[in-house]
């Protein structure tokens, strides 16, 4: 049996990881829209384009999960000299935890992925890339600072997918490098010809990838020790961690051990990028002293949680913690979290065709018009977020003898309510910033405002987002109550 409060004490380990990604990057665009005719063109859907969104693809995803985790990457990559590279750029720079390492390259465009969306299918995706060889001068660049920056952090992933930064002469600087200094290189190969990785310390391939780069079909528990030992052998690698979708893992080493890692997957909704997520865990795991096995146990959890979620997604430490436990609890429903865990999940929810609201205040004292309030929040969409105000702001709004009850108190009992689906805490006093993050396609506020008195209400409006005035309940309120409270008292 795996010791699960081992792996979870592990996994608080993942912030003192540093690891180096070396890879692909590209951007990964998202329209999203509603198909309510056919083309008299063609016969084609005709898809009305609702918004769009964009965040990190490729090696950029890995280097995104890493720092979910903790972990702190340095990450070096190549754009080209185009408005799509220095979009990616603002990403990368956004990432607090990431140290950019970004070549350009001009006349070299960057790679966009752009996938179109309606009801929750996606129904097309466009690429504008390229994968011609890059410059003598830009190998020259990336084989040079792979050689130097290996060395600095406690492990290195190669994120290849084939768009030609791991040209092989960067590939071997920075395995070279790595061996010198006793550092471990985690690859997740492309192509069929893994003897570009020799030396390092395990490959990632999944079982179509094995099945190319052996020829031996992965059905079996047998037949993926096989293809992993034929890698070890014949390409010079030391381990191989061979991903089986529904079949979960298998981890061979040099020196033939294997162990089989069942899948830890409850719900598949979509598998883009679960590689990535596998790739980043297991290095920032190494990275953070656990051994090659734990960090494959650790890695196939956060594969399992990542497939739940829509799009190249993330996962985060405590969901990873979460399931090592076996709650039972399905990964995500906690209700309360911080503001960057709750615009992924808004993110998520709008991509499974969900309109998402948002409405806030004190919610001091719970009492029949804040349930009413919540019930027509909740009647005008899917999915249902509030912001409450923190101790410290209740305090500056109401007074010192507020708030009642503690914001943790506040947010529990909240979060116990059928239609509040996400529950977020903000230090301000209005809640501008959350609105401005989570981009809410409702909001709603009591019928004591109007829509220009709303805060945020312009911001809705401007993308096309509506704005909704709840009635009140007459006769209740926390300040009222607590009144009452105290002439009892007196």
């Amino acid at each position: 049996m795996t010791d699960l409060s081992h792996l979870a004490r592990q996994v608080e380990q993942l912030t003192n990881a540093k690891v180096l990604c070396i890879g692909d990057v590209m951007l990964d665009r998202f329209v999203y829209g509603s198909v309510n005719r056919i083309s008299p063109e063609a016969p084609i859907p005709v898809i009305r384009v609702e918004r769009e969104s964009a965040m990190l693809g490729g090696a950029g995803n890995v280097a995104r999960n890493a720092t979910a985790l903790g972990a702190s990457v340095q990450f070096l990559t190549l754009v080209g000299d185009d408005l799509p590279g220095r979009e990616v750029m603002e990403y990368v720079a956004n990432d607090k935890g990431v140290e950019p390492y970004i070549q350009t390259e001009r006349n070299r465009p960057t790679t966009i992925k752009t996938r179109y969306i309606a009801s929750g299918q996606q129904l097309l995706r466009s690429d504008n890339e390229t994968t011609s060889d890059i410059t003598p001068a830009t190998i020259s660049n990336l084989s040079t600072l792979a050689g130097q920056l290996a060395p600095d952090v406690a492990a290195i992933i190669l994120s290849d997918y084939g768009k030609g930064v791991l040209h092989a002469d960067v590939v071997a600087a920075a395995i070279n490098a790595a061996r010198k200094a006793g550092k471990p290189v985690i690859v997740d190969p492309k192509g069929s010809d893994y003897t570009i990785y020799r030396g390092a310390t395990v490959v990632t391939p999944n079982r179509a990838e094995a099945q190319a780069a052996t020829g031996i079909a992965v059905n079996s528990d047998e037949e993926a020790v096989a293809a992993a030992t034929k890698i070890i052998t014949e390409c010079g690698i030391d381990n191989v961690l061979l991903t089986r979708s529904q079949d979960g893992m298998t981890l061979v080493t040099k020196d033939g051990e294997a162990i089989h890692l069942p899948t830890e997957a409850r719900e598949v909704f979509d598998v883009s990028g679960a590689g990535d997520t596998v790739v980043a865990c297991l290095a920032s795991a190494v990275a953070a002293g656990s051994s090659l096995a734990d960090a494959a146990r650790i890695a196939n959890v956060a594969a399992g949680i990542v497939v739940g979620k829509i799009g190249t997604a993330i996962v985060y430490p405590d969901e990873l913690v979460s399931a090592l436990h076996h709650h039972d609890l399905m990964i995500g429903e906690a209700k309360l979290m911080p503001l960057d865990r709750m615009v992924d999940r808004a993110e998520r929810w709008r991509r499974k065709g969900y309109k998402v609201g948002f409405t806030n205040g004190c919610f001091d004292l719970l009492h029949p018009g804040h349930l009413s309030l919540l019930k027509q929040a909740r009647a005008n969409c899917d999915r249902l977020i509030v912001g409450l105000n923190s101790d410290a702001s209740v305090k500056r709004l109401k007074g010192e003898s507020r708030p009642v009850q503690s914001e943790a108190a506040r947010a529990a009992v909240l979060g116990s309510l059928e239609t509040v689906s996400g529950v977020v805490i903000f230090g301000e006093d209005t809640p501008i910033n959350l609105i401005e993050a989570i981009k809410p396609d409702i909001l709603v506020k009591g019928a004591d405002y109007t829509i220009d008195k709303v805060v945020g209400a312009d911001i809705v409006q401007s993308y096309g987002g509506k704005v909704v005035l709840a009635n009140l309940e007459d006769g209740f309120s926390t300040t009222s109550t607590i009144a009452r409270m105290n002439e009892g008292n007196s």
